[in-house]
């Protein structure tokens, strides 16, 4: 104790550290804002370098006031004598540790025994994405409402539908600039090196735990779960049979066992195309297989397709991992399709001769950045799971996504990626769009009609198709369509986040097969007519889908009204599940 008492004399601890932090925060004030005169530098380069100071000023502020109290602790345990000899000695350790380690200023900054990194905390990482989702929900509420008052007064009142186009094109400008500054604002806020270190940290917990999951130590002994690839259904379909195979096998902690022989796209099975799901443990032969539920001691089950899932477990999509779902929901805007996307990524890792394919593939379209996915689908779906959109639809998402780029006054030359299974959609956007570059093979888009696209040189096709629109920088779409979905869900193991990056024109995310979707009111709402809905704070929404007008529709679980609601009322119900961590992985 003398040590100590000798260190801080007899006067009052807490008085001597509040000294001790001011001195050091005036210090750290003073090297944050001070910087070399250069009269050379550009005011934005200028104002970013400020922000950011700004920013690891304050969060220094904060760290200091946790060094603070966390000393004020340590000495008031040493100067009380109520302790023994070990843990005083220990104590003494981690305070040098703190005389010898002051907070660093280049991102990391460390206490005694935790690491405080530039991390935002839940609430502003949510009250941002809300903030950016609602100035959508907001336009297309406003310009949904003037679409309706143009279109009533186009022949009785003509100089009135001028001045709402003036409106309306003034409005979505400034919409552009709203959406332009919060990603500025995002870029700047000081967290990014955290959200790109999260989200490879998060993927690599995830994709180590599959890789021990499908390579068990003894294969022979091994839990199994089996699924048939050859659903009756398209490639983008299947592909989401077998990730649904995959979360089954992962909450039940059983090795997925592919079954792909004879495959409706490749005769030889999916092993020829991507790697295998396992690098040790390929069939279930010899051991007698039960079917879906079987029993406790079932050491192989056979899974059926979703549709026919009984019983239903709660750890179908739209549910995320339990001991996952306070770092999803802070690093992504959705975490459920980053969740797919995690599937996504260990299945679809190619073989070296597909690989090759994709890189020449996207060399001879003469794919290149920035550029916006569209994917257009027609033939068999129009009519009978989704509606007619004509490419005006697709081209006016595409260019209000140039535009909101050039806010800065940058000039970004107007490049789409176009995979469609009907070639003339192709040729189409060249003759009305001249100004932009279309790239797209229409021999591929001929392929993927309903006659041919069970062929390999069709799946070649479509296999680049998603490839390249997964890594476009938006995506064009219709949310009805399987292989938009997946391309989606790829994409999100590409960014941090991305679940922003895309504009549907009719469904919201939904994964087939799915358990309900609920949203949670934040807001209360009273209908003003009979196709409105009544809604309290904290009640609970099944959505159906997204109107995209400002309105969404669904039903009121509490009174069980079914109708429209004003989007920015509700808040994603994020729901979780507790499965197994893997330790061992």
């Amino acid at each position: 104790m003398s040590f100590l008492r000798r260190f801080f004399g007899s006067s009052s601890s807490s008085a001597w550290l509040r000294a001790l932090v001011i001195c050091f925060c005036l210090a750290s004030t003073f090297l944050i804002f001070s910087k070399p005169d250069n009269n050379n530098s550009a005011q934005n380069e200028e104002q970013s370098i400020t922000t950011k100071r700004i920013n690891q000023a304050l969060q220094l502020l904060e760290a200091t006031r946790q060094r603070n109290e966390e000393l004020k602790q340590m000495i008031e345990n040493l100067m009380s004598e109520k302790i023994d000899n070990n843990s005083a000695q220990k104590l003494i350790q981690k305070l040098d540790y703190n005389m010898r380690n002051p907070i660093s200023m280049g991102g990391v900054m460390r206490s005694y025994d935790s690491v405080i990194c530039n991390e935002p905390s839940l609430e502003y990482e949510l009250m941002r994405r809300r903030i950016q989702n609602n100035i959508g929900e907001l336009w297309n509420y406003f310009s949904s409402e003037l679409g309706k008052i143009r279109k009533k007064v186009e022949r009785t009142v003509p100089e009135l539908q001028h001045d709402i186009n003036s409106i309306l094109i003034l409005g979505a400008e400034h919409k552009r600039s709203l959406l332009s500054d919060m990603e500025r604002m995002r870029e700047l806020d000081g967290y990014e090196e955290w959200r790109h270190q999260e989200s490879r940290d998060l993927s690599d917990l995830v994709q180590k735990r599959l890789h021990y999951l499908q390579n068990p130590a003894d294969c022979s002994k091994a839990r199994k779960l089996v699924c048939k690839l050859n659903k009756g259904c398209g490639y983008g379909c299947q592909l989401h049979h077998v990730v649904y195979c995959f979360i089954v096998a992962y909450a039940t902690e059983r090795t997925l066992i592919l079954k792909s022989r004879g495959w409706r796209y490749h005769k030889g099975g999916w092993e020829e195309v991507f790697h295998p799901v396992s690098d040790s443990c390929v069939d279930a032969e010899g051991v007698h297989a039960n079917s879906w539920p079987g029993r406790a001691d079932s050491q192989v089950l056979v899974l059926p397709i979703i549709d026919s899932l009984v019983p239903r477990p709660p750890y179908l999509p739209l549910s995320i991992p339990e001991d996952l779902a306070s770092r999803l929901r802070r690093l992504h805007g959705d975490p459920i399709v980053w969740w797919v996307g995690q599937f996504l990524k260990y299945l679809l890792r190619p073989q070296k001769s597909i690989k090759n394919f994709l890189v020449s593939g996207a060399s001879k379209l003469g794919w290149s950045k920035p550029i916006v996915g569209i994917h257009v689908r027609r033939t068999d779906k129009v009519g009978t799971e989704a509606a007619f959109h004509s490419i005006e639809e697709y081209m006016t998402h595409v260019e209000d996504y140039f535009l909101t780029l050039e806010t800065n006054g940058t000039t970004i030359p107007r490049r789409i990626f176009l995979a469609s299974d009907d070639a003339r959609v192709i040729d189409e956007a060249r003759k009305k769009y001249p100004q932009y570059e279309v790239i797209g093979d229409s021999e591929v888009a001929r392929l993927a009609g309903v006659s041919t696209r069970y062929t390999d040189n069709a799946l070649y096709g479509i296999v680049l198709d998603i490839h390249l629109l997964s890594l476009s920088d938006f995506l064009v779409c219709t949310f009805s369509s399987q292989v938009c979905r997946i391309a989606y869900e790829i994409m999100q193991t590409l960014y941090p986040d991305a679940a922003h990056r895309f504009k549907s024109l009719d469904d919201i995310y939904y994964y087939g097969g799915q358990n309900s979707h609920n949203r949670q009111a934040v807001i209360a709402h009273e209908a003003r007519n009979h196709d409105e809905i009544h809604m309290r704070i904290e009640d609970m929404v099944g959505v159906a889908g997204n109107h995209w007008n400002g309105f969404s529709k669904g039903k009121n679980m509490r009174t069980n009204q079914i109708g429209l609601f004003p989007s920015f009322k509700v808040n994603d119900k994020v729901e979780t599940v507790k499965l197994p961590t893997y330790p061992n992985a």
